[in-house]
């Protein structure tokens, strides 16, 4: 057997650098990517930690030169020297070198085995040992001075040094990827992380967003509104903790305190009720969020606008005046800076509560009414003032109680032409002195009244029918009447009325839709600019012109829109038949291509809460696989119903997906006929409730 000859290891010198050279051996030629600057910072700290590798130069004779070449170090040698040009390193600085003799392998070799062999720090020994360093005493933007990077890297390394070391072991064994290890780093809870990552193991479901979710779903959001009104400094200040997602957008992150967040909510609520209840109402509710239509069947109050004082106009004026000078001195410039846009803003926000303050209400009337108030969507209050609850109405008198309708209104049509002609008729009637004074006001025989106002109907019919636009007028006045003065829509003599579908009983989250938005401020928009008194609301509606005319009709009309699915019961008890359900849906979908509704752009998407907590298992399955295909719902197909629930929110997010109830169906057939046929039958998957029959539909809905 032959003996191995035993292995010499090359010498270490200290070599002036003057005498280094960088050999054109170095295999380091492309230099994109490569920081000198951060590595001669770091010799500049902490002196050079490895060593140059270098061979002595020759001349064309081969005898040495006395200067040394260096083929392996190229980035270490570039690093001493830029500190040499800087003036921070001597020329002459002994620099510790590894002098090669070896002539069986070449300076080539030995740089790109130098490069080649060297073995990156794995992550998990990057995040710990900035563990260590803080654990020492330094800090995060000593830290990230130190190695060149953010101090946003560094708060997310120290994140993921945080995990559970559990799950630490199995990322260093390669058991997760680092996304996955990102995904837990959002809770602290190291039961937590390993109980979700054991679910994992029997789960289809293993990507990081899923962990998120599971980590995070007992959880509140920072951007809930109810976050938002107790806001997160007085959340902080009580002692809650709140959860960062450090590698993706988390809106904030979440609160963990839920309980805490509802005992700072109570307490907030109850000082605004107290200081909205010393107005003067009798009664105050309160809510985070109200079903839709909860002022269903109260009558609203009357305000008056409060007066604005010289002193509010004043500063009003002078705000304004400021905000516009700000606008035009950086309406051109591509960056405003955060001190003039916060300037803009307070301005907004001090402006607002000067011209929009509460209206002024009768103490008496402030006495049997009261006030909702719930959270906006943007954390601020939402308060309803004014409402009267029909338990609450002033009992008329017994008298007038009894007074019979028909003949209270013939004694004011008698009444009426009394008043107009006492004087003719006491000379026709020639009355002498000695006759009882109320013979001449007797009122007119009830059948006679009622004759004649038959009469007077029959002929004012014939005169609107020959006066097209009074007719529309009319209309107009009368469902007016009905949709903004609720208890006076009788002030109308023309006998057409919205069966107004109230919507209440319905999804709690109908109150913040956009759709519930946008119909409340219109309305709010238009009570604003009706007047008070019913009596003059016709001559106010005649003088809008004809686009606000057909604009306000469009908004009292959609009030009657009733396109709500209920079960089929029986007709005597009071719901509407089974037929007359499905002619109904049937005509909601011609109105839905005509008008153009679109329930994806309308807002609504589906989540645990609307639809897919509700459904059951194959549902959800049914949705995934027609939104995102069967590999991913073959993927959620093991999970239980809370945690598939959840995972099929994440994945329908953006897919513009649609339940089967909200979906438009598109005629196929030219007369319309598929449309009905398809109002009967799930049909086929439609492309998220767009109408594609264009003219041809249009020409379907005027046939039918």
């Amino acid at each position: 057997m032959t003996k191995q000859a035993k292995i010499t290891l090359s010498g270490a010198r200290e070599i002036p650098f003057s005498a280094l050279v960088l050999s054109q051996a170095n295999v380091r030629r492309v230099k994109a990517g490569v920081s000198i600057d951060s590595l001669a910072a770091d010799i500049a700290r902490r002196g050079l930690l490895q060593s140059l590798t270098v061979r002595a130069q020759r001349d064309e004779a081969g005898q040495e030169t006395g200067r040394f070449e260096v083929p392996a170090g190229g980035r270490r040698f570039r690093a001493l020297q830029m500190l040499v040009k800087q003036r921070r390193l001597a020329k002459t600085e002994p620099v510790p070198c590894i002098v090669r003799e070896d002539d069986a392998v070449s300076a080539e070799e030995d740089s790109l085995a130098e490069n080649v062999h060297r073995e990156p720090l794995h992550p998990l020994d990057q995040f710990r040992s900035m563990q260590k360093l803080v654990e020492q005493g330094s800090d995060v933007e000593t830290i990230a001075a130190t190695f060149m990077v953010t101090p946003a890297v560094v708060k997310q390394r120290l994140k993921l040094a945080e995990v559970s070391p559990r799950l630490h072991d199995i990322y260093a064994e390669d058991g997760m990827t680092l996304e996955q290890l990102m995904a837990f780093s959002v809770s602290s809870d190291h039961a937590r992380q390993e109980q979700v990552w054991d679910m994992l193991a029997s789960s289809h479901t293993q990507q990081p967003w899923y962990i998120r979710a599971r980590l995070t779903e007992d959880k509140v959001r920072a951007s809930d509104k109810r976050v938002l009104f107790v806001t997160l400094d007085a959340y902080r200040d009580a002692g809650g903790h709140i959860l960062r997602d450090l590698f993706e957008s988390d809106d904030g992150g979440w609160l963990e305190d839920v309980a805490l967040l509802d005992r700072l909510q109570a307490e907030k609520f109850e000082a605004e009720v107290a200081r909205i209840a010393a107005e003067g109402w009798k009664w105050v509710d309160t809510a985070v969020d109200f079903p839709y239509g909860h002022t269903f069947g109260h009558r609203p109050l009357d305000g008056v606008a409060a007066e604005t004082s010289a002193e509010d106009e004043a500063r009003i004026e002078a705000l304004r005046e400021e905000a516009d000078r700000l606008e035009d001195e950086w309406a051109g410039a591509e960056d405003i800076p955060d001190e003039i846009s916060a300037r803009i803003e307070a301005i907004d926000e001090e402006i607002a509560p000067l011209v929009s303050k509460p209206l002024i209400y009768d103490p008496e009337e402030m006495a049997i009414a009261g006030t909702f108030v719930s959270i906006d969507v943007d954390g601020s209050l939402h308060i309803e003032r004014g409402f009267v609850r029909p338990e609450d109405e002033p009992q008329a008198p017994a008298d007038e109680d009894a007074t019979d309708g028909a003949g209270a209104a013939a004694d004011a049509i008698s009444d009426e032409m009394q008043e107009a002609g006492a004087g003719e008729t006491a000379q026709e009637t020639g009355t002498g002195e000695g006759e009882d004074p109320d013979d001449l006001v007797r009122p007119l025989p009830d059948k006679l009244v009622t004759d004649l106002t038959a009469h007077r109907t029959l002929a004012l019919r014939d005169a609107l029918a020959a006066s097209p636009l009074v007719a529309f007028a009319a209309m107009l006045h009368a469902i007016v009447l009905e949709c903004f003065y609720t208890y006076a829509s009788s002030a109308s003599c023309v006998g057409i009325a919205l069966r107004n579908h109230s919507m209440v009983g319905y999804d709690a989250g109908l109150n913040d839709t956009p759709s519930a938005r946008a119909i409340r401020e219109r309305h709010e928009g238009w009570s604003a600019r009706l007047p008070d008194a019913t009596a003059d609301l016709w001559d106010m509606l005649a003088n809008l012109d004809a686009d606000d005319q057909a604009a306000l009709f469009a908004h009292c009309v959609s009030f009657g829109v009733n396109a709500v699915w209920e079960p089929a019961t029986r007709y005597n008890e009071g719901r509407v038949s089974a037929h007359a359900v499905a002619s109904r849906i049937e005509h909601s979908h011609i109105l839905a291509r005509a008008s153009g509704l679109d329930m994806v752009q309308a807002g609504w998407v589906a989540t645990t809460a609307n639809y897919l907590g509700r459904v059951t298992k194959p549902g959800i399955l049914e949705a995934v696989e027609e939104a995102c295909g069967t590999e991913a719902a073959a993927r959620i197909a093991g999970l239980k119903k809370p945690e598939m629930a959840s995972a099929a929110e994440e994945l329908l997010k953006g897919t513009g997906w649609l339940a089967h109830p909200l979906r438009t169906p598109v005629i196929d057939e030219p007369d319309g006929e598929g449309d009905l046929a398809a109002a009967n039958d799930d049909g086929p998957a439609i492309e998220a409730g767009h109408d594609e029959a264009g003219d041809d539909d249009i020409a379907a809905i005027a046939a039918e």
